[in-house]
């Protein structure tokens, strides 16, 4: 688990108990106002992933850098966000900083660099070997990334250019680079598209990619689930997957952004409609049934809802509406829905104990889910078996968002207060696991 938090000082005021600063922007040394935001993390540790230097459970958020900005940065494309604010191109020159959690590695974005750290297996760090690395540690094999998305054992990473860069273990077509080893270093996909891509998501094992003009291309593992919407059985290799960038034919309208589940994908229009398609066997596409489909296909309970936001766990899902709702649906056992009951939820259904918050971001782990208020407040809920909550003594399942509260270890540095999750905070959860079925 990964959070930024951010205060405005002036340079000078700044002390560096606050975290290991990574990265500083040009006017650090004069007395120009500059944006202090940190990054913290918390949870299971035991591959380096929370970037403390050692393998560790953090029961609390805790500092792992900071950063000096710039106060006019902005947050990197976020998966499953339809692009904020209006108007901004990738051209635009302000540094834009991200962060992205895999099964057990974690990254930082910040103005086309990455720091990268945590289980070296595969080659998912790209660094050119497979070494674990235990503090946030600069990657110098790509530079002008615009997003970046861990994955289970890869990573993946869409330049400013618009080109898709992968590495890590290529098992089940996870890279898109016909082949099925591993690459120790960032490659670039060749996909059959003709023009630039946008936007970028990945999940355990399958990778979907969107166009400028809003085609959708996805490859990777299937296992006959319908997971990348290319048709019923399956692809050619191994657990039926694509090993190549294919376009999702099937999908009849231009989307804008995409969010990779464990065994499904949902896309999301620029009017803020979702499709959705895969395996639905705890209704995962929340159409009222339990039917697999590799069809994508609207839901039909939120026909008349506009959607901003969208995010995808192991076996459920979230939706943010334009007017700061939460909706959730598909596998509740872990209390990952939010609602009263661990009850599977057949359609989407609003969160009703976040109904006097407005809500700007939301975030899915495997079993977890998480979300952020225009006030800078943090809400989490579902599984805390490995402290990823970020609050101690809570239930092995926690059914109902709480609160999580932040440990003031810098007076200089203040609780999150942010108008817009632009100025605010940007969360990100563990990713789901990356092979055949996983124990919900």
């Amino acid at each position: 688990m990964a959070l930024w938090r951010r205060s405005v000082r002036a340079l000078r005021h700044l002390h560096t108990a606050a975290g290991r600063i990574l990265w500083s922007h040009a006017a650090e040394e004069s007395d120009l106002p500059s944006s202090t935001v940190q990054a913290l993390s918390w949870g299971r540790g035991g591959s380096g992933q929370l970037g403390g230097g050692k393998e560790e459970t953090r029961l609390y958020p805790s500092p792992v850098a900071t950063l000096r900005l710039p106060p006019d940065f902005r947050l990197a494309p976020v998966q499953g966000h339809l692009p904020f604010p209006p108007g901004e191109s990738a051209d635009d020159a302000k540094v834009e900083v991200g962060v992205s959690c895999g099964l057990f590695h974690s990254a930082l974005l910040v103005d086309g660099r990455f720091w990268i750290w945590g289980k070296g297996d595969g080659g998912r760090l790209g660094f050119g070997d497979e070494d674990t690395v235990f503090v946030p540690t600069l990657n110098p094999n790509l530079e002008g990334v615009r997003s970046i998305a861990l994955g289970g054992i890869h990573s993946t990473s869409l330049t400013r250019s618009g080109e898709v860069f992968t590495w890590g273990y290529g098992g089940f077509g996870a890279l898109g680079h016909s082949v099925y080893h591993r690459e120790l270093l960032p490659r670039v996909v060749k996909g059959s598209w003709e023009e630039n891509i946008k936007h970028l998501a990945t999940s355990g094992a399958h990778t979907a990619a969107i166009t400028e003009t809003g085609k959708l291309f996805t490859w990777g593992r299937d296992q006959g689930d319908g997971r990348l919407g290319l048709g019923s059985g399956g692809g050619p290799g191994e657990a039926g997957s694509f090993s190549i960038p294919s376009k999702v034919n099937a999908l009849p309208v231009p989307v804008t952004a995409v969010s990779c589940g464990g065994f499904f994908t949902m896309a999301l229009t620029s009017e803020g409609q979702i499709w959705n398609w895969g395996a639905n066997s705890n209704y995962e596409l929340g159409r009222g049934n339990n039917v697999s489909d590799w069809r994508p296909q609207p839901i039909p309970s939120l026909k008349d809802t506009r959607v901003i936001q969208i995010a995808s766990g192991g076996y459920h899902s979230l939706a943010l509406t334009d007017d700061g709702k939460v909706l959730s649906w598909g596998h509740g056992g872990h209390g990952q829905l939010g609602h009263p009951s661990v009850q599977n939820q057949k359609v989407p259904l609003v969160i009703g104990a976040l109904d006097h918050e407005h809500i700007v971001h939301i975030a899915c782990g495997g079993s977890t889910s998480a979300a952020v208020t225009d006030k800078g407040k943090l809400y989490m809920w579902g599984n805390a078996r490995d402290c990823q909550l970020g609050v101690p003594g809570l239930p092995e399942f926690q059914k109902l968002p709480v609160e999580v509260k932040f440990l003031m270890e810098d007076e200089e540095l203040e609780y999150p207060s942010c108008k817009t999750l632009k100025t605010g905070i940007m969360l990100s959860c563990r990713r789901n696991k990356f092979g055949g079925r996983e124990n919900k």
